[in-house]
């Protein structure tokens, strides 16, 4: 009898989680519907249709940019990787061209980006968009405002491209094609830059370039204008001005009264983030203007936006030195 009481206690416990899950979920999903302007039935029927991934909470736990940098850049900074990208600028390079001048963005950061995102459409995620994001938006409380909007970003933009729900793959953060654009993104950003009257970027490149170059040129990057400085420093003087926070919000004069060193020539009010990178032996120190700024809005992460930035420099000297040839 004790065992039964057991038993039924706990049937009785796990239903009301459930019940407590589901009736959180309904709420959610109700205020999306009237925060968005979408049919709250196409938002039940595609919560119904997805299915809870743990892939994708196992792999949102552990990203590559919780790896040291010295191990993060080997992922990218690869000749492969440069070869594939100069094959791809080749074969692009009208279209690139035409990018850079129309939404003054350098070509070498365009390409860098479709190359750090996908291998230039090599790898485009495995996960079912729908079944990532309703997984991250219901079952991920850390995250669960963001990715349920993304969610129903992506009832939308199916319904626009005329998408069955279940038949695009992504990344497990629910992003798409060749520069992995979220649901929001894909709808902001997004443009039709081969004037086909559609704007697709799971399968056709020339509308990735142009969609790439708008979303950098809508955050603002400023061309001609510098990324970032190497920096001399120690850990001591660096300690005070290194920060979590993106936002490039120190002037060179800050640092350099406070013993920072480099070689860029830089106005005392020239505004800048000191940055501090894990290398095999030590630490190595950088100093980030408004264009790292730029790319962090692409992928928050500092590692991810000095692996952009070298790549493109890579890219943009072989690119020079093809060209010589």
């Amino acid at each position: 009898m004790r065992l039964c009481c057991c038993l039924l206690l706990a049937l009785s416990q796990i239903w009301s989680f459930s019940a407590l899950a589901n009736t959180e979920q309904q709420q959610r999903i109700e205020a999306l519907s009237q925060e968005l302007d979408i049919p709250l039935e196409s938002l039940e029927k595609a919560a119904e249709q997805a299915t809870y991934q743990q892939a994708v909470i196992d792999a949102i736990t552990r990203p590559w940019e919780a790896k040291p940098w010295h191990l993060y850049r080997d992922l990218f900074l690869t000749e492969e990787r440069l070869a594939a990208g100069l094959a791809f600028w080749q074969k692009h390079q009208e279209t690139i061209e035409r990018a850079e001048k129309e939404f003054k963005v350098p070509a070498q950061i365009i390409v860098a980006i479709i190359g750090v995102e996908t291998y230039y459409g090599r790898h485009k995620g495995t996960y079912p968009v729908i079944d990532a994001l309703y997984t991250l938006g219901f079952h991920y409380p850390k995250r669960g405002q963001f990715f349920s909007k993304e969610f129903a970003y992506y009832i939308r933009l199916a319904e626009q491209q005329g998408w069955a729900l279940d038949e695009v793959k992504g990344s497990y953060a629910g992003a798409m094609g060749f520069g992995q654009f979220i649901p929001s993104s894909y709808i902001h950003y997004g443009v039709d830059f081969d004037n086909d009257g559609k704007v697709d970027m799971l399968n056709n490149p020339v509308d990735a370039i142009g969609s790439v170059a708008n979303y950098f040129a809508k955050h603002r990057w400023q061309l001609g204008k510098p990324v970032v400085h190497a920096a001399d420093s120690n850990t001591t003087q660096a300690k005070p001005w290194l920060s979590k926070k993106l936002e490039i919000n120190n002037t060179w004069q800050e640092l350099y009264q406070a013993g920072i060193k480099t070689e860029a020539s830089l106005t005392n009010n020239t505004r800048v983030k000191l940055l501090e990178l894990e290398e095999a032996e030590g630490h190595s120190y950088w100093l980030a203007e408004h264009n790292f700024y730029v790319i962090t809005r692409y992928n928050r992460s500092p590692l991810y936006a000095m692996a952009v930035y070298q790549f493109s420099e890579q890219l943009r000297k072989a690119q020079v030195q093809t060209n010589a040839n």
